[in-house]
């Protein structure tokens, strides 16, 4: 008998979700030791197999072909090609559906219903099971048709507004930050807790739920700092002028004179003073959370200080110092620092480098990976779980239905 691969060893899920937020939910729990069927259509399927630079000829050390970014994202995975506009397509579907713990959708709201694959229906031959909706404004509201992006879910929940720099009389543009916050933070990590929590109660009392998640919701219940001043002063800080976007000087980024940057985060008035110390001026040590003009007379000081020398010179001084000032690295140095080397953050998987799971369980040590899957490469085998014969698999070949 082959040891659990994980906690969730024996959950099973099928995912009909593509590009970036739900195939990275559904990875965590493949991590995790579920089993994870990613279901795509029989004809381009998840598109994000083509998306993006990395996308190489099937060779001994990428045997699908598919793109960096697809294979990042749906490791440990099986899949299966199905056609869900035909009868016989949703019929495959149902019979998984009536032993699946977890279903994943990102559809818009509406079409996992007019398919006849909807929850209502699945809960009629399932009841414990838990069946997610990821989309970007949710299942209700005048919005919930609507197509969007990323971008468009940050700028509506109010924090793209808040993403960029000041210069003390006047903000510059909205800044777009290349960690995509309501894809992954709304529509990968929001819905695993959802998603957990129902299984969870599932378990005890046999009755699962539908959970709709939408992303713009995920992003804005977390925009903590910007609502609290706008109770405090009715309206948002100046974009770049909060306490924690750089309205203070000991929180904020600094450049140095070979055009590196220093991110400092001196908040609390123990590191902020030994910076200071650490700079040969200890006569800012009182001014850290200064604002208005004499806030920006310390930033000037203190910028002007710090883009006097080139980062070689800060680094060792502040890791001294241990203030929290810290250089801001390239992806490329991050992933060679030596803290990320000691966590074996990242690894290869299928000849490709990615990240490891950003948890680490003592009870469930990481196993090794599998690559993602080709394209239909466990159709046959998830059939024959479900019961189906040779000859019904050939039967469904043949239709075009796998």
């Amino acid at each position: 008998m082959t040891e659990p691969r994980g906690p969730l060893a024996g959950l099973r899920v099928l995912d009909l979700t593509r590009l970036l937020p739900g195939p990275v939910a559904t990875m965590h729990l493949a991590d995790l030791g579920a089993e994870v069927i990613k279901i795509e259509d029989t004809g381009a399927g998840d598109y994000a197999r083509t998306m993006g630079p990395g996308e190489r000829k099937a060779d001994g050390n990428n045997a699908t072909g598919d793109s960096l970014f697809f294979r990042m994202v749906n490791r440990n995975k099986k899949s299966l090609r199905l056609d869900l506009k035909k009868a016989a397509g949703v019929e495959v579907f149902m019979r998984l559906a009536k032993d699946a713990d977890v279903v994943f959708e990102s559809f818009r709201p509406g079409v996992v219903d007019k398919l006849g694959i909807g929850y209502e229906t699945v809960k009629a031959i399932n009841p414990r099971v838990v069946y997610c909706a990821i989309t970007g404004y949710g299942q209700t509201g005048p919005w919930a048709e609507l197509a969007g992006h990323d971008i468009n879910y940050l700028a509506t929940a109010g924090l793209l507004d808040q993403i960029g720099t000041h210069d003390g009389k006047a903000s510059g543009p909205p800044a777009i930050p290349n960690l995509q916050i309501g894809d992954l933070l709304g529509g990968a990590l929001t819905p695993l807790l959802g998603v957990l929590a129902a299984v969870i109660g599932a378990k005890v009392s046999g009755q699962g739920s539908h959970v709709d998640v939408a992303m713009t919701d995920a992003v804005l219940a977390h925009t903590i700092f910007p609502l609290v001043t706008t109770q405090v002063f009715g309206q948002p800080a100046p974009r770049g002028a909060d306490l924690l976007t750089g309205g203070v000087p000991c929180y904020g980024v600094y450049r140095t004179a070979d055009d590196r940057y220093l991110a400092v985060g001196a908040l609390e008035p123990k590191f902020w003073q030994a910076m200071c110390v650490a700079i040969g001026r200890p006569d800012l040590a009182s001014f850290g959370l200064a604002t208005g003009a004499e806030g920006r007379r310390v930033k000037a000081e203190l910028a002007g200080l710090i883009a006097s020398q080139p980062l070689a010179h800060w680094q060792p001084i502040f890791a001294a110092a241990d203030c929290c000032v810290t250089p801001i690295l390239r992806v490329d140095e991050a992933i060679a620092h030596p803290q990320v080397v000691a966590r074996e953050m990242v690894v290869e998987v299928g000849g490709a480098k990615q990240y490891a799971p950003p948890f680490k369980l003592s009870a469930w040590p990481w196993a090794d990976a599998s690559p993602a899957p080709a394209a239909g490469a466990d159709s046959d085998a998830v059939l024959k779980a479900a019961g189906y014969v040779e000859s019904d698999i050939a039967r469904l070949r043949a239709a075009g239905v796998i």
